[in-house]
């Protein structure tokens, strides 16, 4: 699967706010994705940007006028209501939203919207003291009880120099909200995915820890793949990973030793499905733990010796219930020790990568992996993202999920 966009129809109604140039961002992503984008744009949009600016991005027809012949899309609020797969506004003006609210129907877009049956996502943008009106908060209200997703504003700076909520989110915010929107109704519906993801720490003293490589990639593609099928995702992820933005509508908790993953993750499959364990955790701990930096000696000294413990493995202690999927990097003996890890952990199966491998270990954005079934049978999956990865994995779930009823 490469995106959850592809050959999806997606309709942009683009409405008069200085925000509207991002619009043309928005929909150029939504093509690179794979989507077919019919973009409507009202009168006041048309002042800031022209048709041919977004039917150069999309390659479609823009749609500007209710009732022009001459357009393939005739009647267009007819036709594109109904391929519609999803109908974004971005950005959506207080006097649009005014209009959605009251279910009026004057132009392109409103009538496409009352004419559909597809999901609606509006995006606000306008001026901080026009967003925080009763009279905006409560079309939005309105918007929301029938079941329209709403998507930001997000807080900063704004056009008229004010600095409070009103800004458009962002490009790449939007489409992971449409990702999440369209895969409501995936393979993965109500079900509840819990994904480890990034390398535990364990400290030595105040200032430092003892961690591994693990940059969190996988674990994080897992959980956004999950969402894309809908999947309730709950992120159990680590401080090495914080460079990553979170998927958005993924649940995360941020832990960083073994101790508190273990809690975080136990907490967690109690309502889960499934645990995929993609985090690179911890075999060891330091035994004494310093309260202070530990300071080097002034005459030199002939080094720092630290013992350590054997962090218990708490895979075992998850219920039977919860479908259990691990992960085995490896340098060497690979599919020997990912066999013996099945065995140990009691895993459904285990993904197992050579990390030597190149395009395959820590910091990258693909993989190249084995799935190993608990019978002993392989799948050898050739180098490709770490998202399409992710889908595979979650492939098989989907299948022990139908074989358990």
């Amino acid at each position: 699967m490469k995106s959850p966009l592809e050959h999806k129809r997606i309709v942009l109604g683009v409405t008069g706010s200085i925000a509207c140039y991002k619009a043309v961002d928005l929909a150029s992503k939504l093509v690179q994705a794979g989507a077919e984008v019919n973009v409507i744009l009202t009168h006041g949009a048309a002042q800031f940007l022209t048709p041919l600016t977004f039917r150069s991005i999309t390659h479609r027809p823009v749609v500007t006028d209710t009732f022009d012949l001459n357009s393939e899309l005739a009647i267009e609020h007819v036709a594109l209501a109904e391929s519609a797969d999803i109908i974004v506004i971005a950005p959506a003006t207080a006097h649009t939203l005014a209009k959605l609210a009251q279910g009026m129907a004057d132009d392109p877009l409103t009538t496409t919207v009352l004419a559909t049956a597809a999901p609606v996502l509006v995006a606000p943008a306008m001026d901080a003291h026009m967003y925080e009106n009763p009279a905006v908060q409560a079309n939005l209200a309105t918007l929301k009880s029938r079941g329209v997703t709403i998507v930001g504003p997000e807080r900063g700076r704004l056009a008229s120099g004010l600095w409070g909520w009103g800004r458009l989110a962002e490009p790449a915010t939007l489409v992971s909200y449409i990702c999440t929107v369209l895969g409501k109704n995936g393979d993965l519906a109500d079900r509840t995915i819990v994904v480890s993801a990034g390398g535990t720490v364990e400290p030595i003293d105040p200032v430092r820890v003892i961690t591994n490589r693990s940059s969190g990639k996988m674990g994080y593609a897992i959980a956004e793949a999950a969402r894309d099928r809908g999947a309730r995702v709950i992120l159990v992820t680590t401080p090495t990973a914080s460079a990553l933005p979170v998927p958005t509508t993924v649940e995360a908790t941020v832990v960083e030793t073994v101790a508190q993953m273990r809690d975080a993750i136990l907490s967690s499959c109690e309502v889960a499905d499934c645990l995929i364990m993609a985090a690179a955790v911890s075999d060891f701990r330091v035994a004494n733990v310093s309260d202070q930096k530990i300071k080097k000696t002034e005459e030199g000294g002939t080094g720092l010796t630290l013992t350590l413990l054997e962090n218990p493995d708490f895979f075992v202690e998850v219920p039977n219930s919860v479908i259990k999927v691990g992960f085995a990097a490896e340098s060497q003996d690979l599919m020997e020790n990912a066999q013996k890890k099945i065995i140990k952990k009691g895993l459904e199966f285990i993904v197992a990568n050579d990390i030597t491998m190149e395009g395959a270990g820590f910091g990258v954005d693909t993989n190249k992996v084995t799935l190993l079934d608990k019978d002993g049978s392989t799948l050898d999956l050739p180098l490709m993202t770490k998202y399409e990865v992710a889908h595979h994995i979650l492939d098989k779930v989907v299948g022990i999920l139908k074989r358990r009823g």
